[in-house]
């Protein structure tokens, strides 16, 4: 193993999941089993959006980006993770500087690819004669463009930060993963600069998707509620029921392991919020939007009917 240097640390050694060593085969299958059904998952779910011309939409575009991000995402991060369940865990420094661009960028960008969705929704139903002129191909193109600027932007600003960082002291991460925080307690220099450009930037993030989102489904339940019939009622919900989850279940685990960073004993619950948010949610979202969409399951069955016969 990489012991630390005397003058600077030039690898890391990932301690996230050190202390249960006798676990780490049942923990190695647990991975690989949610890293081969995300990834078969998000594989098909971009494979069927792409081949049917009826899922061709604006909501269906979001979709693609998002299950896009979840793909990169998991295979970002998982593989090294089940190698390190198996071998020595150790990451260089260049190594550990590009995994935490990667994570910043994804995590910002599904942010507001998910922002996006949520506007799609609420024009869908609160302006639906003028869908198709507001949510036009360009302006589908220009809001996900914009939702990666924002996450590159974003992850230059943290990854930039930590380069100008010196560590000299231990180079065990009390995580599985580079993140921003736990990089932040090895730095030998102060870290007040960076503290403030984490606390800047995620609590941006934070502030304007969510409000973003809050006030999209707050108009659209308000919008929703002006239906006469129980059945549109109820049609106009089922079609923001995934998104909604999907939200939920994003912005929850992120949120309870940022928010929760400042109080006693906070490291080792960040840490497992973390794997949930990074490998259990990239595979839900393809199963909440393949379960729960009528046009997915359709594109599917014409899919497997075409394969098979």
């Amino acid at each position: 193993m990489i012991l630390r240097n005397s003058s600077s640390v030039t690898a890391f050694v990932f301690g996230g999941f050190s202390g249960q060593s006798a676990v780490h085969f049942p923990l190695f299958f647990l991975f690989l089993g949610l890293y081969v059904c995300t990834v078969v998952g998000n594989v098909g779910l971009l494979t069927l959006i792409g081949l049917h011309s009826s899922l061709h939409t604006p909501m269906y575009f979001f979709l693609f980006n998002l299950s896009w991000i979840d793909l990169c995402y998991s295979c970002a991060f998982t593989p090294k993770m089940l190698h390190d369940f198996l071998s020595e865990n150790v990451i260089s420094y260049a190594g550990c500087m590009a995994q935490l661009f990667f994570f910043c960028f994804l995590v910002n960008s599904e942010c507001y690819v998910l922002v996006c969705m949520a506007y799609d929704r609420y024009v869908a139903i609160c302006r639906p004669l003028r869908y198709p002129v507001t949510m036009s191909p360009q302006a589908c193109a220009l809001l996900v463009a914009g939702s990666y600027g924002v996450g590159f932007a974003g992850a230059m600003a943290h990854t930039g930060n930590m380069l100008r960082l010196t560590f000299c002291g231990s180079n065990v991460i009390d995580h599985y993963l580079c993140e921003v925080l736990p990089l932040l307690q090895l730095s030998c220099t102060s870290p007040r600069p960076n503290e403030l450009v984490f606390s800047v930037v995620v609590g941006m993030v934070m502030a304007t998707s969510s409000v973003s989102i809050v006030i999209s489904y707050a108009l659209i339940l308000s919008s929703i509620l002006r239906i006469p019939s129980a059945e549109g009622r109820s049609k106009a919900f089922g079609t923001c029921g995934s998104h909604l989850t999907t939200v939920a279940l994003f912005f929850g685990s992120g949120a309870f392991t940022y928010l929760t960073t400042s109080f006693p004993g906070s490291a080792g619950r960040s840490k497992y919020a973390s794997v949930f948010y990074t490998n259990v949610v990239p595979m839900l979202n393809t199963l909440i939007y393949s379960l729960r969409n009528k046009d997915v399951k359709l594109a599917l069955g014409k899919t497997l009917k075409r394969v098979l016969f």
